[in-house]
């Protein structure tokens, strides 16, 4: 009679993430600075400007994002359209120039493989765009202008995050 081995044993402790994330172009760029804890306050700084415009500009306004998924205005069709041309312009102008960031390390772009689940997803971001009124962007904006509803949207994006992150591996990218 033949004896039967067990079998190999598998190895653990396997860095999937890693294995993961170097399948796409997340933490391509990741500067590898150190920097203390207050050095982050200029990007407040930034997102509160950031608020303001958004405010001033109405791109907060439910109104002005219902008008847009109704096609009865072309406002927000021309904030967006001309965040992708300065999107574009400042991509290529990167590239030409090849330009590096403030601390001298270069910024590499790298290729994206399409995938139908790019079209489901920005479908169903649409959707949620379109029923609440609001996408990621703005929803601090909207709350600190006294939209305390849009805290709902908030914690609603905080948990449809989370839950992408942990089916992360499983979904069909």
């Amino acid at each position: 009679m033949e004896k039967i081995s067990s079998p190999k044993p598998v190895p653990h402790a396997v860095d999937t993430d890693f294995e993961v994330r170097s399948l796409d172009t997340m933490c391509i760029n990741e500067s590898q600075q150190v920097h203390p804890w207050w050095y982050n306050f200029k990007y407040l700084l930034v997102g509160l400007l950031f608020g303001i415009v958004f405010v001033k500009a109405e791109i907060i306004s439910w109104f002005r994002i219902q008008e847009m998924f109704r096609l009865q205005s072309f406002h927000m069709y021309g904030v967006i359209g001309s965040a992708v041309v300065v999107g574009i312009a400042s991509v290529w102008l990167i590239k030409r120039f090849r330009v590096k960031t403030i601390y001298g390390e270069p910024i590499e772009f790298h290729p994206k493989k399409f995938n139908k689940g790019q079209v489901w997803g920005g479908l169903l971001f649409g959707l949620g765009w379109a029923m609440t009124g609001a996408c990621p962007g703005p929803l601090f904006a909207q709350i600190a202008s006294g939209f305390t509803v849009v805290v709902v949207v908030l914690l609603s994006a905080i948990a449809g995050t989370w839950v992408y992150g942990y089916f992360r591996e499983r979904l069909p990218h």
